[in-house]
C-alpha cells in the first residue's frame, strides 16, 4: 500500500492558511509551510529570529495564526497572511520603543505589515520581540 501524501492545508480568503489549533512548534511550522509564495520564506526566517531572541518562547496556532508568548495562552505577537502582505501584531505594541508603524483600533496593539519586496530590519524586529516578551501577554 502506497503512503498517502499529506493534504496541503486550504487557504482561507485573503490567503491565510487554515491550520488546526495546537500548541508548540509543530503547528507553527505547519502554518509556515502552508503560507503561500514568498510569505513562507520570510516568516520562516522571522520565526527563527524570534526563537533565537527568546529561547524559551511559547508557540501555538490559534484562530489560524501563529502566536508567540512567554506562558501558555498569554501572547505578545501574532502573524496573519493577507493576499499581498503578512500582518504582524504586537499586542502591547504601543509600549514598544520605537512604536511599530501600523495603527490599530486597539489602544495597545500596533502592527507591522510586511510586503514581498520589503527589507525587514531584523535588528529592529528582534528589539521589538525582546521588549514585547517582557510585557504582560494578551490572553487569547
Amino acid at each position: 500500500m502506497a503512503a498517502k501524501t499529506p493534504k496541503k492545508p486550504s487557504l482561507l480568503s485573503g490567503g491565510n492558511p487554515q491550520i488546526a489549533k495546537g500548541y508548540g512548534d509543530e503547528p507553527v511550522q505547519a502554518y509556515i509551510d502552508a503560507m503561500p509564495g514568498w510569505k513562507s520564506d520570510v516568516w520562516r526566517r522571522l520565526d527563527k529570529l524570534i526563537a533565537r531572541t527568546i529561547p524559551d518562547v511559547q508557540k501555538a496556532v490559534k484562530y489560524n495564526s501563529p502566536l508567540y508568548g512567554m506562558e501558555k495562552d498569554r501572547w505578545f505577537l501574532s502573524a496573519h497572511c493577507f493576499e499581498k502582505y503578512i500582518k504582524v501584531a504586537f499586542f502591547r505594541g504601543a509600549k514598544l520603543d520605537p512604536v511599530p508603524p501600523g495603527p490599530s483600533k486597539s489602544a495597545d496593539t500596533r502592527y507591522l505589515d510586511i510586503h514581498e519586496d520589503d527589507v525587514v530590519d531584523e535588528k529592529q524586529f528582534a528589539s521589538w520581540v525582546k521588549q514585547a516578551s517582557r510585557l504582560p501577554g494578551e490572553k487569547l
